[in-house]
């Protein structure tokens, strides 16, 4: 029902856009955002400090990528956006259990935007997995730069939780998160370094001041005075290791660490660390 809500929104708000093109808060967007990566990697987290900042709407599970396929127009696909946002600040932007509202900064509403986008990773990843000529269309679409972000999370937590959160086996979760890394790679090799920005969920509950900060550079937005601070102070003490919480065998131990060793942005992960 969701998406086909958006779908008669989409043919609605591309109507309107064709009537006043390049009119209102778009014409000063420069950057669009979208995420990569398997789900329940920490993506939300991130979307959600970005959205704080006063020149950035990053729009929570909108799945905006679903909507380019159908050439809506730039307009519509932002409006989309600014609509899913809305939603969350009435629901005080609390998602699975977790509250990721950042008090005294910019969520539900901006100053001037710079930067638009969507944190979908795993759908993401999957609809470019399977449409390669998707990520030009984004580009064709929003015609400004396009700017990848990639968080990643210790396979074996990972797995635990995607198995957890869809309900399924172990065995099966394993396939499905590597066929995802599959994805994300194939895109990375398709994509300029300057385009993708992979950052590490321990790193980033770690040293959150620091990362968010590149983060900001890499989107071109400004770290003004007690944004990077006050997101600072919603960020968890330590990760989840959810790997504890389920029974591994040792042959999918190894079957993880053998297949791990394919991906360099998984090179030093292991169920130890």
């Amino acid at each position: 029902m969701f998406f086909l809500n958006n779908i008669f929104k989409l043919v609605r708000l591309k109507m309107a856009s064709a009537i006043s093109p390049g009119t209102g808060p778009f014409r000063s967007v420069e950057t669009y955002c979208m995420f990569i990566g398997n789900p329940k990697s920490g993506h939300s987290l991130v979307g959600f400090l970005l959205n704080a900042h006063k020149n950035a709407v990053i729009s929570h599970e909108l799945n905006a990528l679903a909507y380019f396929r159908m050439n809506p127009g730039r307009d519509a696909i932002y409006h989309l956006i600014m609509d899913r946002d809305r939603t969350f600040a009435r629901n005080g932007y609390s998602w699975n259990g977790y509250s990721y509202g950042v008090p005294g900064q910019w969520q539900g509403k901006y100053e001037s935007l710079k930067v638009i986008g969507d944190k979908k990773g795993g759908m993401s990843s999957r609809l470019l997995g399977r449409h390669p000529d998707l990520l030009s269309r984004v580009r064709q679409t929003v015609g400004v730069p396009v700017k990848l972000i990639h968080v990643v999370r210790n396979p074996y937590d990972n797995i635990s939780a995607i198995t957890k959160h869809d309900n399924i086996s172990l065995k099966r979760a394993v396939n499905k998160y590597f066929s995802k890394c599959h994805a994300v790679a194939d895109i990375m090799d398709k994509t300029c370094a300057s385009e993708v920005f992979s950052l590490r969920h321990e790193d980033f509950i770690a040293n959150p001041e620091e990362i968010l900060g590149e983060l900001c550079r890499f989107l071109g937005l400004p770290c003004y005075p007690g944004y990077i601070a006050d997101c600072c102070r919603i960020v968890f003490d330590s990760p989840r290791k959810r790997r504890h919480t389920i029974h591994w065998t040792e042959p999918l131990r190894d079957d993880v660490r053998k297949r791990m060793r394919a991906f360099e942005f998984l090179r030093g992960y292991s169920f130890e660390s």
